[in-house]
């Protein structure tokens, strides 16, 4: 299966399948609203707002999985972002990204672009010694790490990259023009 062959559940309990993303730059993150990288909603933001014309669509599902940042209903956490962050792009509906009840959409993208390394940086430093006390092999698994996780899918449905929440938001948005 392919990206295109996927779907995820909105707010408002309707289903949102990938293929409405044909043709289009995809951007799916994991979010949480009381995480130290929640402010990477703002760049989030800049970016949606700058490039949406010419093709971006940022898939913003939040994820209560980590340390429980993600509290509150899926109309709360819409009502944080519209409110603190000014988003014009939507959320889903809250969803787990690793485990029994992974969305199988999570399972694919981490297929396609396992996990790298945090890279350089005391961000970077910190994330790995937190994750040294969870779990011990997290370096040798594809799974989802942390809150703001992105995977960059193209224009035909290939995910092309996947950027931990560390990676300099820069860094995101020079991918994405790329390939618009």
């Amino acid at each position: 299966m392919g990206f295109y062959e996927y779907s995820v559940t909105n707010r408002q309990g309707e289903e949102v399948s990938m293929k409405q993303f044909e043709g289009k730059v995809v951007l799916v993150v994991n979010t949480a609203t009381g995480c130290g990288f929640t402010p990477q909603y703002k760049p989030l933001e800049e970016m949606y707002e700058k490039y949406h014309a010419q093709g971006l669509e940022i898939l913003d599902i939040p994820c209560n999985q980590f340390a429980g940042q993600t509290p509150g209903t899926d109309d709360e956490v819409h009502e944080f972002c519209t409110l603190k962050y000014d988003t014009k792009f939507d959320q889903m509906h809250k969803s787990d990204v690793n485990g029994e009840n992974e969305l199988p959409l999570y399972t694919y993208l981490k297929s396609q672009q396992g996990f790298k390394g945090f890279g350089a940086g005391p961000k970077a430093m910190a994330m790995s010694v937190m994750l040294k006390n969870i779990d011990k092999d997290y370096k040798n698994n594809p799974n989802i790490k942390w809150n703001f996780t992105k995977f960059l899918v193209d224009r035909n449905g290939s995910v092309v990259q996947r950027f931990e929440p560390t990676e300099d938001m820069k860094k995101v948005e020079e991918a994405v023009k790329a390939l618009l």
